[in-house]
Protein backbone atom coordinates (compact mmCIF):
# COMPACT_ATOMS: atom_id res chain seq x y z
CA UNK A 1 0.00 0.00 0.00
CA UNK A 2 0.84 3.51 -0.47
CA UNK A 3 1.78 5.56 2.48
CA UNK A 4 -0.58 8.10 3.18
CA UNK A 5 0.11 9.02 6.50
CA UNK A 6 1.56 12.63 5.87
CA UNK A 7 -1.87 13.27 3.72
CA UNK A 8 -4.60 15.65 5.51
CA UNK A 9 -8.43 14.73 5.86
CA UNK A 10 -10.62 16.75 3.13
CA UNK A 11 -13.76 16.07 1.71
CA UNK A 12 -13.62 13.74 -0.92
CA UNK A 13 -16.41 12.96 -3.51
CA UNK A 14 -16.31 10.42 -6.37
CA UNK A 15 -18.98 9.40 -8.73
CA UNK A 16 -19.12 6.38 -11.17
CA UNK A 17 -21.56 4.51 -13.81
CA UNK A 18 -22.00 1.26 -15.95
CA UNK A 19 -24.53 -0.07 -17.93
CA UNK A 20 -26.24 -3.38 -18.25
CA UNK A 21 -27.94 -4.28 -21.57
CA UNK A 22 -31.06 -5.63 -22.18
CA UNK A 23 -33.66 -6.08 -24.95
CA UNK A 24 -36.91 -4.41 -24.56
CA UNK A 25 -38.79 -7.18 -22.93
CA UNK A 26 -36.07 -7.70 -20.10
CA UNK A 27 -36.40 -3.67 -19.66
CA UNK A 28 -40.41 -4.03 -19.41
CA UNK A 29 -40.21 -6.52 -16.67
CA UNK A 30 -37.63 -4.41 -14.67
CA UNK A 31 -40.24 -1.27 -15.22
CA UNK A 32 -42.89 -3.12 -14.06
CA UNK A 33 -41.19 -5.36 -11.48
CA UNK A 34 -42.26 -8.51 -12.43
CA UNK A 35 -38.91 -9.95 -12.61
CA UNK A 36 -39.12 -13.41 -10.15
CA UNK A 37 -36.13 -12.32 -8.10
CA UNK A 38 -37.86 -8.99 -7.14
CA UNK A 39 -37.18 -5.21 -7.46
CA UNK A 40 -34.05 -4.84 -9.50
CA UNK A 41 -33.44 -1.00 -8.58
CA UNK A 42 -34.06 -2.14 -4.76
CA UNK A 43 -31.74 -5.19 -4.90
CA UNK A 44 -29.28 -3.78 -6.96
CA UNK A 45 -28.57 -0.64 -5.06
CA UNK A 46 -28.37 -2.26 -1.45
CA UNK A 47 -25.72 -4.45 -3.53
CA UNK A 48 -23.88 -1.73 -4.54
CA UNK A 49 -23.91 0.51 -1.11
CA UNK A 50 -21.99 -3.55 0.65
CA UNK A 51 -19.65 -3.59 -2.53
CA UNK A 52 -18.79 -0.16 -1.32
CA UNK A 53 -18.16 -1.13 1.91
CA UNK A 54 -16.32 -3.80 1.14
CA UNK A 55 -13.61 -2.60 -1.53
CA UNK A 56 -10.36 -3.22 0.19
CA UNK A 57 -11.41 -6.82 0.77
CA UNK A 58 -10.46 -7.43 -2.74
CA UNK A 59 -8.90 -4.33 -4.53
CA UNK A 60 -5.32 -4.95 -2.97
CA UNK A 61 -3.93 -1.31 -2.92
CA UNK A 62 -7.01 0.35 -1.49
CA UNK A 63 -6.94 2.07 1.90
CA UNK A 64 -9.70 1.17 4.35
CA UNK A 65 -11.44 4.42 4.93
CA UNK A 66 -14.73 5.87 6.16
CA UNK A 67 -17.55 6.03 3.75
CA UNK A 68 -19.97 8.80 5.04
CA UNK A 69 -22.21 8.65 2.64
CA UNK A 70 -22.87 6.02 -1.01
CA UNK A 71 -26.02 6.03 -3.05
CA UNK A 72 -26.89 3.92 -6.17
CA UNK A 73 -29.19 5.16 -8.68
CA UNK A 74 -30.78 3.35 -11.22
CA UNK A 75 -31.79 4.93 -14.90
CA UNK A 76 -33.72 3.13 -17.92
CA UNK A 77 -32.55 3.71 -21.28
CA UNK A 78 -33.61 2.32 -24.45
CA UNK A 79 -31.03 -0.23 -24.89
CA UNK A 80 -30.55 -1.63 -21.10
CA UNK A 81 -30.06 -0.04 -17.86
CA UNK A 82 -27.68 2.71 -16.04
CA UNK A 83 -26.75 2.50 -12.93
CA UNK A 84 -24.87 5.86 -11.09
CA UNK A 85 -22.87 5.01 -7.68
CA UNK A 86 -21.66 8.14 -5.48
CA UNK A 87 -19.95 8.15 -2.54
CA UNK A 88 -18.51 11.34 -0.17
CA UNK A 89 -15.99 11.11 2.75
CA UNK A 90 -13.74 13.42 4.23
CA UNK A 91 -10.46 11.22 4.67
CA UNK A 92 -7.06 11.17 3.26
CA UNK A 93 -7.58 9.28 0.19
CA UNK A 94 -10.06 9.40 -2.83
CA UNK A 95 -12.39 6.96 -3.41
CA UNK A 96 -12.83 6.51 -6.94
CA UNK A 97 -12.47 2.38 -6.25
CA UNK A 98 -15.02 2.55 -4.22
CA UNK A 99 -17.29 4.00 -6.60
CA UNK A 100 -16.21 1.65 -9.26
CA UNK A 101 -16.96 -1.18 -7.19
CA UNK A 102 -20.57 0.11 -6.18
CA UNK A 103 -21.40 0.19 -9.95
CA UNK A 104 -19.96 -3.24 -10.35
CA UNK A 105 -21.74 -4.65 -7.46
CA UNK A 106 -25.09 -3.37 -8.84
CA UNK A 107 -24.42 -4.61 -12.09
CA UNK A 108 -23.82 -8.01 -12.01
CA UNK A 109 -26.63 -8.29 -9.09
CA UNK A 110 -28.38 -6.77 -11.76
CA UNK A 111 -27.27 -9.53 -14.03
CA UNK A 112 -27.39 -12.70 -11.75
CA UNK A 113 -31.71 -11.10 -11.51
CA UNK A 114 -32.26 -10.81 -14.63
CA UNK A 115 -30.17 -13.61 -16.39
CA UNK A 116 -32.81 -16.26 -16.29
CA UNK A 117 -35.40 -13.69 -18.89
CA UNK A 118 -32.76 -13.32 -21.34
CA UNK A 119 -29.30 -15.23 -22.87
CA UNK A 120 -27.15 -12.21 -24.24
CA UNK A 121 -27.24 -9.54 -21.24
CA UNK A 122 -23.67 -7.56 -21.80
CA UNK A 123 -22.18 -5.25 -19.07
CA UNK A 124 -20.30 -2.10 -20.13
CA UNK A 125 -19.41 1.39 -20.32
CA UNK A 126 -18.04 1.06 -16.47
CA UNK A 127 -16.09 4.39 -15.57
CA UNK A 128 -15.67 7.14 -13.15
CA UNK A 129 -17.54 10.39 -14.29
CA UNK A 130 -16.21 12.68 -11.75
CA UNK A 131 -13.91 12.77 -8.61
CA UNK A 132 -13.15 16.28 -6.06
CA UNK A 133 -11.07 16.51 -3.13
CA UNK A 134 -7.66 16.14 -2.27
CA UNK A 135 -4.18 18.36 -3.37
CA UNK A 136 -5.62 17.93 -7.21
CA UNK A 137 -8.12 20.49 -6.51
CA UNK A 138 -5.80 22.94 -5.93
CA UNK A 139 -4.32 24.50 -8.46
CA UNK A 140 -2.33 27.68 -7.72
CA UNK A 141 0.44 28.36 -9.65
CA UNK A 142 2.44 31.64 -10.28
CA UNK A 143 4.41 33.34 -13.06
CA UNK A 144 6.79 34.04 -11.82
CA UNK A 145 7.01 31.56 -9.17
CA UNK A 146 6.80 32.46 -5.18
CA UNK A 147 10.02 33.68 -4.30
CA UNK A 148 10.55 31.98 -1.00
CA UNK A 149 13.64 32.08 1.50
CA UNK A 150 14.85 29.46 4.09
CA UNK A 151 16.35 31.22 7.31
CA UNK A 152 17.54 28.26 9.54
CA UNK A 153 17.72 29.84 13.07
CA UNK A 154 20.48 28.03 15.21
CA UNK A 155 24.16 29.39 16.89
CA UNK A 156 25.00 26.05 17.14
CA UNK A 157 24.36 25.17 13.20
CA UNK A 158 25.65 28.50 12.42
CA UNK A 159 29.08 27.81 14.43
CA UNK A 160 28.89 24.45 12.02
CA UNK A 161 29.07 22.02 15.46
CA UNK A 162 25.46 20.87 14.34
CA UNK A 163 23.92 19.86 10.85
CA UNK A 164 21.36 21.68 9.66
CA UNK A 165 19.09 19.16 8.52
CA UNK A 166 16.02 20.87 9.15
CA UNK A 167 16.87 23.82 6.45
CA UNK A 168 17.98 20.55 3.43
CA UNK A 169 14.41 18.97 4.49
CA UNK A 170 12.83 22.51 4.26
CA UNK A 171 14.73 23.43 0.69
CA UNK A 172 13.94 19.41 -0.26
CA UNK A 173 10.22 19.56 -0.12
CA UNK A 174 10.06 23.02 -1.34
CA UNK A 175 11.51 21.90 -4.65
CA UNK A 176 8.14 20.06 -5.06
CA UNK A 177 5.99 23.19 -4.76
CA UNK A 178 5.12 26.15 -7.01
CA UNK A 179 7.81 27.73 -5.33
CA UNK A 180 11.28 29.28 -6.07
CA UNK A 181 14.01 29.27 -3.04
CA UNK A 182 16.13 32.01 -3.68
CA UNK A 183 17.70 32.69 -0.61
CA UNK A 184 18.99 30.62 2.22
CA UNK A 185 21.02 31.27 5.42
CA UNK A 186 21.59 30.64 9.04
CA UNK A 187 21.93 32.98 11.59
CA UNK A 188 22.40 33.02 15.66
CA UNK A 189 19.74 33.66 17.60
CA UNK A 190 19.87 37.65 18.14
CA UNK A 191 17.18 39.84 17.95
CA UNK A 192 18.88 42.38 16.29
CA UNK A 193 20.36 40.23 13.73
CA UNK A 194 16.98 38.34 12.48
CA UNK A 195 14.96 41.60 12.65
CA UNK A 196 18.13 43.23 10.10
CA UNK A 197 17.01 40.09 7.72
CA UNK A 198 13.56 40.23 7.88
CA UNK A 199 13.75 44.02 6.85
CA UNK A 200 16.01 43.54 4.25
CA UNK A 201 14.17 40.27 3.00
CA UNK A 202 10.54 41.65 2.84
CA UNK A 203 10.98 44.96 2.27
CA UNK A 204 14.45 45.37 0.14
CA UNK A 205 14.40 42.75 -1.70
CA UNK A 206 10.51 41.80 -1.30
CA UNK A 207 10.32 37.94 -0.68
CA UNK A 208 7.23 36.86 -0.98
CA UNK A 209 7.30 34.16 1.78
CA UNK A 210 10.03 33.03 4.24
CA UNK A 211 10.37 30.32 6.64
CA UNK A 212 12.27 30.11 9.83
CA UNK A 213 13.86 26.80 11.05
CA UNK A 214 14.45 26.35 14.76
CA UNK A 215 14.27 29.04 17.81
CA UNK A 216 10.74 28.47 18.11
CA UNK A 217 10.75 26.44 21.29
CA UNK A 218 10.11 27.51 25.21
CA UNK A 219 13.43 28.81 25.87
CA UNK A 220 14.10 31.76 26.57
CA UNK A 221 16.70 31.84 23.57
CA UNK A 222 14.14 30.62 21.54
CA UNK A 223 13.11 34.30 19.74
CA UNK A 224 12.10 33.61 16.09
CA UNK A 225 7.78 33.82 16.95
CA UNK A 226 8.30 36.92 19.08
CA UNK A 227 10.15 38.65 16.72
CA UNK A 228 7.62 37.32 13.99
CA UNK A 229 4.81 38.70 16.14
CA UNK A 230 7.06 42.22 16.26
CA UNK A 231 7.12 42.63 13.21
CA UNK A 232 4.33 41.96 11.94
CA UNK A 233 1.46 43.69 10.27
CA UNK A 234 -1.06 40.90 10.16
CA UNK A 235 -0.84 37.62 12.49
CA UNK A 236 -2.81 34.74 10.55
CA UNK A 237 -3.35 32.36 13.33
CA UNK A 238 -4.82 30.20 11.57
CA UNK A 239 -1.78 28.62 9.86
CA UNK A 240 -0.15 28.00 13.25
CA UNK A 241 -3.01 26.27 14.14
CA UNK A 242 -3.06 23.63 11.50
CA UNK A 243 0.51 23.12 11.72
CA UNK A 244 0.09 22.29 15.46
CA UNK A 245 -2.90 20.27 14.89
CA UNK A 246 -1.29 18.31 12.13
CA UNK A 247 1.99 17.52 14.44
CA UNK A 248 -0.09 16.92 17.54
CA UNK A 249 -1.94 14.00 15.73
CA UNK A 250 1.58 12.20 15.36
CA UNK A 251 3.62 13.03 18.33
CA UNK A 252 2.62 14.97 22.28
CA UNK A 253 5.59 16.58 21.56
CA UNK A 254 3.87 19.20 18.99
CA UNK A 255 2.28 20.91 21.67
CA UNK A 256 5.61 22.88 22.88
CA UNK A 257 6.37 24.49 19.56
CA UNK A 258 5.30 28.28 19.25
CA UNK A 259 4.69 28.63 15.16
CA UNK A 260 3.41 31.33 13.99
CA UNK A 261 2.33 33.19 10.72
CA UNK A 262 2.51 37.06 10.04
CA UNK A 263 2.29 39.15 6.95
CA UNK A 264 4.87 41.84 6.52
CA UNK A 265 5.00 44.23 3.45
CA UNK A 266 2.56 41.23 1.73
CA UNK A 267 6.14 38.43 2.28
CA UNK A 268 4.36 35.77 4.56
CA UNK A 269 6.42 35.19 7.56
CA UNK A 270 6.25 31.28 9.29
CA UNK A 271 8.33 29.92 12.19
CA UNK A 272 8.60 26.12 11.90
CA UNK A 273 10.52 23.82 14.55
CA UNK A 274 13.80 23.46 14.72
CA UNK A 275 13.79 19.45 14.18
CA UNK A 276 13.68 18.11 10.33
CA UNK A 277 10.76 15.98 11.19
CA UNK A 278 8.87 18.25 12.77
CA UNK A 279 9.66 21.25 9.89
CA UNK A 280 8.55 18.74 7.65
CA UNK A 281 4.91 17.71 9.18
CA UNK A 282 4.30 21.26 9.29
CA UNK A 283 4.81 22.15 5.71
CA UNK A 284 2.72 18.77 5.02
CA UNK A 285 -0.08 20.77 7.22
CA UNK A 286 -0.24 23.61 5.13
CA UNK A 287 0.51 22.74 1.46
CA UNK A 288 -0.30 23.39 -0.99
CA UNK A 289 -3.35 25.40 0.50
CA UNK A 290 -0.57 27.74 1.61
CA UNK A 291 -0.15 29.56 -1.44
CA UNK A 292 -3.69 30.96 -1.71
CA UNK A 293 -3.41 33.47 0.20
CA UNK A 294 -1.08 35.28 -2.16
CA UNK A 295 -3.76 35.25 -4.53
CA UNK A 296 -5.50 36.39 -1.76
CA UNK A 297 -3.27 39.13 -1.71
CA UNK A 298 -3.45 40.33 -5.30
CA UNK A 299 -0.31 38.31 -6.12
Amino acid sequence: MIDISHKNTTLRYARASGKIFLTPDTIRRVQDKTVPKGDVASVARSAGILAAKRTPEWMVFSHTLPLDWVDIGMEILDDGLKFTAEARTVWKTGLEMEAMVAVSGALLNAYDMLKPLQDDITLGEIGLEEKSGGKSDITDTFDPPVKTAIITVSGAKKKGERQDRSGHVIREFLERQSVEVVHQETLEEDQTVLEAAIHRLSDDEQIDLIFFTGSSGPQKTDIVPGVIRGLSDKLMPGIGQAMRQYGYQRTPYAMHSDQVAGIRNNTLMISLPGSSRGAEESLHAVFPGLLHLFKMLGR
